[in-house]
């Protein structure tokens, strides 16, 4: 999934359920129009859409479109090799979105200590 060092490159997710396009595309470091694209090409990616057709992608989608942008743009994979190896989720991947996941919510912890100890 990401890499230790990529991590530390992107910002931490807010612990909100929805977040817009926008917000993704600056937690994620890519375009917009790119997050759109990837909709097209990696059926995974499901935001909800509400009126209008707004997106609102949940911590699900963010993980998944930073895992996305590793293989890409950090890996050297095509989308289609891309896609294959998300297709191919295997327990290897498991291992390491649960580690993600876990880095993720120590930052978080250490965010909000720090908050307290003020």
């Amino acid at each position: 999934m990401l890499e230790a060092s990529n991590n530390n490159e992107l910002p931490v997710i807010p612990g909100k359920r929805y977040f817009t396009i926008g917000e993704v595309a600056e937690l994620c470091d890519v375009k917009p129009h790119v997050l759109r694209y990837w909709e097209q090409e990696f059926p995974q990616l499901k935001p909800v859409k509400r009126r209008g057709n707004r997106r609102y992608y949940q911590r699900h989608d963010v993980l998944l479109i930073r895992q996305i942008r590793s293989l890409l743009y950090d890996e050297g994979f095509t989308i289609g090799g891309a896609r294959q190896r998300l297709e191919g989720n295997d327990s290897r991947d498991d291992v390491n979105q649960s580690q993600q996941i876990i880095k993720q919510t120590l930052a978080e912890l250490e965010e909000l200590l720090q908050i307290l100890k003020r």
